[in-house]
């Protein structure tokens, strides 16, 4: 009797679980997807514009959504992670967003240069490509280095799974 409520307890805890990455995925890809506009934006702007070399105009454009994101994440996203150490995770963004940026703008590098593509839309499409293989390295290294979840919650949320549990198998027993 008693495995079975651990199996109806485990579901529950895990359900929440997935609903909280749900939550987060969902935010990170809204305030993400602005950031893309604003990348995609400022890059079209900056090479129509100026006689910047198309990497160089994108490289001006993922600074410009790197500190858009930083807000974005900080005041929306991650707003109930650790707030202590700005400095830290500043400079932890800035390193991994600095990553990101050469990953975003080496598919660009290798597209335009190594394949010879280099039209206004053989450059947008390149530079959204490069963007979305640096998102998955970015929300990886966001939430795991960067906006750390507050070691207390996590331990609350464990507790709480764990009295659930132990609750859900006194009214069994009853």
């Amino acid at each position: 009797m008693g495995g079975s409520t651990g199996l109806h307890s485990s579901p529950s805890g895990l359900q929440g679980r997935i609903k909280g990455i749900y939550r987060e995925v969902a935010k990170f890809g809204a305030v993400g997807g602005v950031g893309v506009l604003v990348n995609i934006a400022v890059f079209n702007l900056v090479r129509h514009a100026t006689n910047l070399q198309v990497v160089r105009a994108s490289i001006v454009a993922t600074v410009v959504s790197i500190a858009f994101n930083y807000i974005g994440f900080r005041y929306f996203t991650y707003r109930d992670r650790e707030k202590t150490g700005r400095t830290k995770e500043l400079g932890l963004f800035l390193f991994f967003s600095a990553i990101g940026l050469v990953i975003e703008n080496g598919v660009l590098y290798a597209v335009t240069y190594g394949m010879g593509w280099d039209s206004s839309l053989q450059s947008n499409i390149a530079k959204f490509a490069g963007i979305g293989v640096a998102t998955l390295f970015r929300f990886w290294s966001y939430r795991s280095w960067v906006f750390k979840a507050l070691p207390a919650r996590d331990a609350l949320e464990q507790a709480e799974s764990f009295l659930a549990g132990d609750a859900a198998a006194e009214t069994t027993r009853r």
